[in-house]
């Protein structure tokens, strides 16, 4: 899977300060632009279930 490329959101402008997404092997990845060595796993289900989550803005009140 490290042969494939990080992808990070349209939303993220320029700056360093963005999330960042690959999917390879079953398995999708997660990480922090600014800290590119610690990465996140999951599988795809879990992923799609986090993205309804923040799109819903269930999560907004932690910001």
């Amino acid at each position: 899977m490290h042969e494939r490329n990080w992808q990070k959101s349209s939303f993220s402008g320029d700056d360093s300060n963005c999330v960042e997404v690959r999917i390879g092997a079953g398995l999708v990845e997660l990480r922090e632009s600014d800290d590119g060595d610690v990465i996140l796993h999951t599988d795809p289900a879990a992923f799609a279930d986090l993205l309804g989550i923040i799109k819903a803005g269930i999560l907004d009140h932690h910001a």
